[in-house]
């Protein structure tokens, strides 16, 4: 892949050096960051509407803290600190399954169960900075938590790919069954749509997606680009179809431009930072022309 990603950075430059693109597109890390723009945009958009849906508004931020405590438990198992795949994947797919299995086992709310599930994951976390400190610079964490477009490397870039090649492989075929065990979890049973194996699949989804992301928005800010383009979207559009390419639209401006204007604006704004403030315009405007033009204020109701 990376002669891929070589030829695709050297044609992108060819055409900013010409006054084609914008000039910020000269840098390879702004090609890198552009590139996983595209991927993430359009799957963050689509998986947000089925989170909104389904109400796991707090489950991807749950995954995207507990995404430390991986990182402290494979820089302590010998990863490198700059890519511990490996140890983020696989306690993160724990987490998220661990956590949906305990929901469906017990009666307590799932604001609550997830506050528990976090709250014991940022404990261990915490206390294994004490021993990751020893080995690294603790402050390269800051790049799980908040993102960081300059260290997006072609390896991270083969992570996002497959997981969203992944994603959509199996949530496309899955998506309208996914929707109606959201909707009306009786029916869907009654048409044998296999409900509880489907909300795990989606788990898995959302816990390989977030973890995929972190170096691109930053654990804080996942959660914020998978329900602000999906909520925006909500104020104006009422069919499900267009409720989905909507989101879809507006979390891929979002990355773009997040990307693009602070660097080719010179503007000292992280990233990870922009694109969510990008798409809490978008919201804001939504919200704006739902409270003002009458044939919106049904949408999302």
């Amino acid at each position: 892949m990376t002669g891929i990603y070589e030829w695709i950075r050297g044609s992108v430059q060819i055409l900013a050096y010409d006054g084609y693109l914008p000039q910020a597109l000269q840098y390879n890390f702004v090609v890198n960051a552009l590139l996983c723009s595209l991927l993430i945009g359009p799957v963050l958009g689509a998986v947000g509407t089925m989170v909104v849906t389904k109400r796991m508004a707090f489950f991807s931020q749950a995954v995207g803290n507990a995404a430390m405590t991986g990182v402290g438990i494979g820089v302590l198992l010998g990863e490198p600190y700059t890519e511990p795949y490996v140890s983020m994947f696989s306690f993160c797919v724990l987490f998220g399954l661990l956590l949906n299995y305990t929901r469906n086992k017990t009666r307590i709310s799932s604001d609550t169960l997830i506050g528990v599930f976090l709250s014991i994951s940022l404990a261990v976390g915490a206390s294994l900075l004490l021993f990751v400190s020893a080995k690294v610079n603790t402050h390269i964490l800051e790049a799980v938590l908040f993102g960081s477009v300059l260290t997006v490397s072609d390896t991270d870039m083969n992570v996002l790919l497959l997981v969203v090649a992944a994603v959509l492989a199996i949530g496309v075929p899955l998506f309208n069954r996914m929707l109606l065990g959201s909707l009306n979890p009786s029916l869907a049973r009654v048409r044998g749509v296999p409900v509880d194996l489907l909300e795990y699949v989606f788990v898995l989804m959302i816990t390989l997606l977030t973890v995929a992301c972190l170096k691109i928005v930053g654990a804080v800010l996942v959660e914020a680009l998978l329900l602000i383009p999906a909520a925006a979207a909500r104020n104006i559009i009422t069919s499900m179809k267009g409720f989905v390419f909507v989101s879809m639209a507006i979390s891929t401006v979002s990355c773009i431009a997040g990307v693009i204007v602070p660097m080719q604006f010179d503007l000292p704004l992280p990233s990870g930072g922009a694109i969510i403030i990008v798409a809490a315009i978008v919201f804001a405007l939504t919200t704006l022309i739902r409270a003002t033009v009458g044939r919106f204020r049904e949408a999302g109701a």
